[in-house]
């Protein structure tokens, strides 16, 4: 499934119409061709919402991010959402879930604290395309 996505030149030509405050892409702890962008977006203070957070139709799946995970007591998918956290400021989560108990691990994610260690293990997750 190919997503289509907002590019810089976009973001731009839209700002000459109307102020852009937030924009949508995919995004997540392996899918990042947005980083340029997200950090341009940080840099103007817009707000940036990743799409598929957690992967989407095939949930993010790592040994290193389950190693972390374990290591945090954490959840592997509240793990990689505390990565998107710590990403940039201007990051808003919508991590969807008909589930009481997700939406309980998806909110104490933003209480985790990723130390450099498991952040530079994180940022090795880039997909290879």
């Amino acid at each position: 499934m190919g997503l289509s996505n907002v590019t810089p030149k976009q973001v731009e030509e839209g700002r000459n119409l109307v102020e852009i405050v937030c924009v949508q892409n995919h995004y997540n702890l392996t899918h990042r061709r947005d980083d340029a962008l997200l950090d341009q977006l940080a840099a103007t203070g817009t707000a940036y919402v990743p799409y598929f957070p957690l992967g989407g139709f095939t949930p993010l799946q790592s040994s290193a991010l389950n190693d972390v995970a374990t290591r945090l007591g954490a959840t592997p998918m509240q793990v990689a959402l505390a990565w998107l956290l710590h990403r940039s400021p201007n990051v808003l989560l919508i991590p969807g879930t008909s589930s009481l108990k997700h939406l309980r691990e998806n909110l104490a994610s933003a209480t985790l604290t990723l130390s450099a260690e498991d952040l530079d293990t994180l940022n090795r997750l880039v997909e290879r395309t």
